[in-house]
């Protein structure tokens, strides 16, 4: 999570680098909100490994998913947040990122790669913000002048490192010699390791290799307590003065006679982290390894005026970095929704009822999930599961990021305005066209404003379309498997990528403007249903066509076909009475046309009332072809008793 965004407004208004960061740095650790999550490969139903993490900044926040080209005479790295300066020995190598928008800093395009997938396997989810106590930072305080940070982590690793640990090798080179500019863990993995790095002061650094045995779960809390040993340098590799430094100068911590990091460089448990801690105790829960209120903590209220949740929570004691699971069958779908976890089952730390703060948090910017196949191809062993938005009302989107050259047209670039993240009214302002980047940032405004009318359908039709991505997923990994070659692979992983964004923005903006239309309308006697979905069933009305499209000799098609099939009057008229009865009129006609098409008879109940959400429902049931019709049409008149009835 980035909290280093002042120190450019503050360069914006002619103030110093060092104030602004010192500034920042003041900051209380409760302002610290993303999350990290492991889970290994022996607790998982695929064996595979699991990390990512969810990033948080702000409700409306537009991110960026690209391509990073290699440059074959190297790169220079230099940062905004501090003066970092790094400059390549070599080539460097291709990778994905997912970016800020430049308008946020200095119309620059590298800032903050955060998440990606280099040419060689390598993957990289940076970064997990943490903090140190006073004893660290007085002896080793983190250095603005050169150190590295959030802004050039991923860049730096992903342009840079063939493996895994030659990333964390680099990282901690880099610290050594420059220092770093806040207090981090990283997480950088191939097909064969997983390395958790972190950033503990100044210039003193750890990285462990991650074991398939465990899982990890952390809220930015730096002093969460684990056991390394410092001498086992396959599994452990650190700066050389970890422990020596801070026994020289008087703050080393020993448990049990043996060197603490965590508890030497982290802070102590205080008010500062509550809302911090109810998220670890979100994310335990969740992973049914729960933590006993008044046994293992205690739920405390934030009475500060401008806190950002009202109920957090408060441990007797420091909590374990890895723990156990309560099951060791992960699947895809769980790992991908953890970063959605609100505390649902947990009494008073529910977000959506207690005001606590939660891991899917309306603040959530991006969330990224690699899924790893550990000893395959490293090309095709990592899949990226990409949100650019909220987990809470969101889709993963699967990309074989390590092959990919280009870039679904969906995914907006980062010349695309900011202007539409500062929208205060979404339902009647429509997001840039063909973004899918906005219209999951719009869905995730209009769910959670209206949570009451709107969530629980939005995010049983998400939940459904996610499974048939992963569903789908799996015929096109067989076939990514049965290729051979890079060219063919990489043919394959950027039409894959198109197909399953294309597949994605479709079914969401078709919901976006159902959502639109409802609560336009302003009759919630009805919570909101997205026509799209089959609740008797609990799955999509009209299936996606993911893999067929990625494994067809056609090219996916691009935005501008897709637009042919807009209503005209929607290019005109995005809101207002007009704009609504001329839609509904649309669809009357339309309505007309099918049931002549079909041999279908139509007609009306006495005193039937239509909203374009019942009508653009008959009409997708109607052109879904004749599988299931009847049970459709029949679960239609269920729900819209005074509405089109239809005999066939």
């Amino acid at each position: 999570m980035r909290f280093t965004h002042p120190v450019n407004t503050l360069k914006k208004l002619g103030c110093g680098l060092a104030f602004g960061a010192a500034a920042i740095m003041a900051m209380p650790t409760s302002a610290l909100a993303c999350t990290q999550i492991y889970m290994g490969s022996k607790l998982t139903a695929d064996g595979n490994t699991y990390y990512g993490r969810s990033e948080d900044f702000g409700p409306r926040y537009i991110k960026h998913f690209g391509i990073e080209p290699a440059h074959k005479d190297g790169n220079e790295y230099t940062s905004v947040e501090s003066g970092f300066e790094y400059k390549s020995k070599g080539a460097t190598y291709r990778y994905t990122f997912v970016r800020d928008n430049p308008s946020q800093w200095e119309d620059r395009y590298d800032a903050y790669s955060e998440a990606g997938i280099n040419e060689k396997g390598v993957s990289c989810s940076a970064t997990l913000s943490t903090s140190y106590n006073e004893k660290a930072e007085e002896a080793d305080p983190i250095t603005e002048e050169t150190g590295i940070g959030e802004y050039n982590y991923a860049s730096v690793i992903l342009g840079e490192s063939a493996t895994a640990r030659e990333g964390v090798e680099l990282l901690g080179s880099l610290i050594d010699e420059q220092g770093v500019c806040s207090n981090d863990q990283i997480i950088i993995a191939d097909n064969n390791e997983t390395w958790l790095f972190a950033a503990l002061s100044g210039h003193q650094w750890i990285a462990m290799r991650l074991t398939d045995d465990i899982a990890s779960l952390n809220p930015n809390i730096g002093n969460l307590t684990y056991d390394v040993d410092l001498d086992d340098t396959e599994n452990c590799l650190h700066s050389e003065g970890i422990e020596s430094m801070p026994k020289e100068k008087g703050f080393a911590e020993y448990t049990d006679g043996k060197f603490d990091v965590a508890k030497t460089y982290g802070e102590e448990i205080g008010e500062a982290g509550m809302h911090q801690w109810s998220r670890y105790i979100q994310g335990r829960d969740y992973f049914m390894a729960p933590l006993a209120e008044g046994t293992d903590y205690e739920i405390v209220k934030d009475e500060r005026e401008d806190a950002r949740a009202t109920t957090g929570a408060l441990v007797h004691e420091m909590q374990p970095l890895f723990f156990t699971p309560g099951k060791s069958d992960w699947n895809t779908f769980e790992m991908i929704r953890s970063f959605a976890a609100r505390g649902e089952n947990v009494a008073g730390l529910n977000a959506n009822t207690d005001g606590a703060y939660a891991i899917g948090s309306n603040r959530n910017t991006e969330i990224h999930t690699f899924q790893i196949r550990h000893g395959m191809d490293p090309e095709i062993a990592t899949i990226q599961w990409e949100m650019l938005s909220n987990a809470e009302f969101s889709v993963a989107i699967p990309l074989y990021s390590a092959l990919l050259t280009e870039v679904s047209p969906y995914f907006s670039d980062q010349d695309v305005s900011f202007d539409h993240c500062e929208e205060e009214d979404v339902v009647n302002n429509e997001e840039p066209k063909n973004s899918i980047n906005y219209v999951l940032m719009d869905i995730n405004t209009l769910a959670y404003e209206n949570r009451d009318h709107c969530a629980a359908g939005v995010r049983a039709y998400l939940d459904a379309l996610q499974k048939e991505l992963i569903e789908q997923n799996l015929t096109v990994d067989e076939a990514m498997q049965a290729e051979e070659g890079t060219e063919a692979r990489t043919a394959l992983a950027n039409k894959a990528g198109k197909a399953a964004t294309k597949n994605t923005y479709v079914k969401c903006k078709a919901m976006l403007e159902e959502m639109r239309d409802y609560l336009q309308e302003g009759d919630f006697s009805e919570e909101f249903v997205p026509s799209d979905y089959d609740a008797d069933n609990d799955c999509l009305v009209e299936s996606i066509t993911y893999a067929d499209e990625a494994l067809s000799d056609e090219d996916v098609a691009e935005p501008e076909a897709e637009e042919k099939e807009v209503t005209e009057e929607k290019s005109g008229q995005q809101h207002g009475r007009h704009g609504r009865w001329r839609r509904r009129h649309h669809l009357c006609l339309r309505l007309r046309d099918l049931s002549s098409q079909e041999g279908l008879r139509l007609s009306r109940s006495k005193g039937g009332q239509d909203s374009a959400s019942s009508l653009a429902l008959l009409v997708r049931h109607l052109t879904g072809g004749k599988h299931r019709r009847e049970t459709r049409l029949k679960s239609f008149q269920k729900r819209f008793p005074r509405a089109y009835c239809t005999v066939l």
